[in-house]
C-alpha cells in the first residue's frame, strides 16, 4: 500500500503524522511511503531525513494522488477536500461534533474516515487521543500561568505564590486524561486546585494520591459555581466519545469569576465546555469576555510540536500498520479500529454524529459485511 503524509495546512499547525521511525517501519512492511516536501518542518525534520529513511519526497499533489491510505494529525481543510478521493482510507484527529462543514465534505467524498479520537479500547480508554490529552492537559497550565501575568492581561497572580503570600487557585473540571494532566502540573506549582468529577471512586483515587493543596468536589452546577468565585485559572477539560462537549459554564456564571481571571477551554475541539468558548489559534490565542481572559486554542499540543509529535507517532504507528497490511480487513478484525470510523462510502458509521448532523446511520459492523465495502 501506498502511504501518504501531506503537511498540515490548519492555522499554525506543526506537528506532522509520521516522524522517520515510522517510515522506516512502513518501509520494513513492504509499503511505499510518500511525504510532501517540508512536511516535518514544524518539527525540524526535514526532508532528507525522510528521504534516509526510505520515503520518496513530493508536492502535494501527488501525495494526495498517489496515497491509498493518508496519515495526519488535523482534519482535512477546505483546501483539501477535493484531493480526497473515494475509497482513500484517511486516519487523523477528525472532531466532527465541532465542525459541520467538515462532516458534510467527509459524506460527499466517499473516502473512510478513522477518527484518532473515537478508536477505543474495550475498558473504555482511547489511546490515540490519550497522548495528546497528556500535552494538551500540562500546557493547559503552563498556558494558564502566563496569561495571569499583569502584562498579558491577567491578574498578576503566580500560582506557586511566595512564603507570606497566598497560592492562586486553579480549577479543573473534568478528571480525565486531561484534568489529571492539568492536575499534576497545577499541584506541583503549588496552587491550590480542586479538582471536579461526577466519578467518585475516581475523585477517592485523587484524594489518596495528591497532596494536600488539592481538594476533590463531585461536580454539579453548585460546586461549579463555588469554585467559580475562588479560582484564578479555570480548566475545561470534560470529554465524551465522538460527541459535542457539554457546556457546564454559561456566559451568565462568568459574573461569577475574578477580573483578570483565565480560563483555558481544552474541550474546544469539541466545542467546548464554557458557553464563551470560541476557537482560537497560537497566533491570536486569547480574547476576553466579560473581564475574563479566554484561551481556546483548537490545537494546543501543536505549540510543543517536537514533543507531540513523537508522542502521537508512538500511539498511532501500530494501527498506520495495521492499516496499511491489512485496509479494510483491519477494520474488520480489531473492533477498537473499527470503532473509530466514523464516514465511510458516504455512508455515517458513529451514531452521535449522525444524530447530530441528520444522517441515517449505519453501523460500522454492516458496512464492513463480506462484499459491502472495498477500497478503490
Amino acid at each position: 500500500m501506498t502511504v501518504g503524509v501531506p503537511r498540515e495546512v490548519k492555522d499554525d499547525e506543526y506537528r506532522v503524522a509520521l516522524t522517520p521511525a515510522g517510515v522506516m517501519a512502513l518501509r520494513e512492511h513492504g509499503h511505499e511511503v510518500v511525504v510532501e516536501t517540508g512536511a516535518g518542518a514544524g518539527t525540524h525534520i526535514e526532508d532528507s531525513d525522510y528521504a534516509d529513511a526510505g520515503a520518496r519526497i513530493a508536492a502535494v499533489e501527488s501525495v494526495w494522488a498517489q496515497a491509498n491510505l493518508i496519515v495526519k494529525v488535523k482534519e482535512p481543510r477546505p483546501v483539501e477536500f477535493p484531493r480526497i478521493r473515494p475509497g482513500q482510507l484517511i486516519f487523523t484527529y477528525f472532531h466532527f461534533a465541532a465542525d459541520e462543514e467538515l462532516m458534510h465534505a467527509m459524506v460527499k467524498s466517499k473516502a473512510y474516515c478513522i477518527a484518532y479520537e473515537t478508536v477505543e479500547m474495550p475498558n473504555g480508554s482511547l489511546p490515540l487521543l490519550t497522548p495528546m490529552s497528556e500535552v494538551a492537559g500540562r500546557l493547559s497550565i503552563q498556558e494558564g500561568a502566563k496569561y495571569l501575568e499583569r502584562p498579558m492581561g491577567g491578574r498578576g497572580v503566580l500560582l506557586s505564590g511566595v512564603p507570606g503570600t497566598r497560592p492562586g487557585v486553579v480549577g479543573i473540571i473534568g478528571a480525565g486524561v486531561v484534568g489529571i494532566n492539568a492536575l499534576k502540573v497545577a499541584a506541583g506549582f503549588g496552587a491550590t486546585v480542586y479538582v471536579l468529577d461526577v466519578n467518585l471512586d475516581r475523585l477517592r483515587y485523587l484524594d489518596d494520591v495528591f497532596p494536600n493543596n488539592v481538594i476533590t468536589l463531585h461536580s454539579n452546577p453548585g460546586t461549579i459555581r463555588e469554585v467559580l468565585q475562588e479560582c484564578d485559572l479555570l480548566i475545561g477539560a470534560v470529554y465524551k466519545t465522538g460527541t459535542r462537549a457539554p457546556v457546564l459554564v454559561t456566559r451568565e456564571m462568568l459574573k461569577l469569576m475574578k477580573p483578570g481571571s483565565v480560563i483555558v477551554d481544552v474541550c474546544v475541539d469539541q466545542g467546548g465546555c464554557i458557553e464563551t468558548t470560541k476557537a482560537t489559534t497560537h497566533r491570536n490565542p486569547v480574547y476576553e469576555v466579560d473581564g475574563v481572559i479566554h484561551y481556546a486554542v483548537a490545537n494546543m499540543p501543536g505549540a510543543v510540536a517536537h514533543t507531540s509529535t513523537y508522542a502521537l507517532t508512538n500511539a498511532t504507528l501500530p494501527y498506520v500498520l495495521k492499516l496499511a497490511d491489512h485496509g479494510l480487513d483491519a477494520l474488520r478484525a480489531d473492533l477498537p479500529l473499527r470503532k473509530g470510523l466514523n464516514v465511510a462510502d458516504g455512508k455515517v458509521t458513529l451514531e452521535a454524529i449522525a444524530t447530530q448532523y441528520g444522517y441515517a446511520y449505519m453501523p460500522a459492523e454492516s458496512l464492513l459485511a463480506a462484499g459491502e465495502a472495498s477500497l478503490a
